[in-house]
């Protein structure tokens, strides 16, 4: 079986930090908490950013 990277039915906002968990196998509140802290970190926009291109971009099936 192979392991696609999709967006994740277990959302908070559009699933792309738990798709991108599922895919690598990794703790998927370690992985938003990650991703919220680089993007405040950031100045907040790239990782907005970032995210709405995933979003966009990941498949949701």
């Amino acid at each position: 079986m192979i392991n696609r990277l999709k967006r994740s039915d277990d959302k908070v906002v559009a699933g792309v930090c738990a798709g991108l968990a599922e895919y690598y196998g990794w703790d998927k509140s370690k992985v938003r908490l990650i991703y919220a802290l680089l993007s405040i970190f950031s100045a907040g926009f790239p990782g907005l950013l970032v995210y709405i291109i995933l979003w966009f971009v990941m498949p949701n099936f």
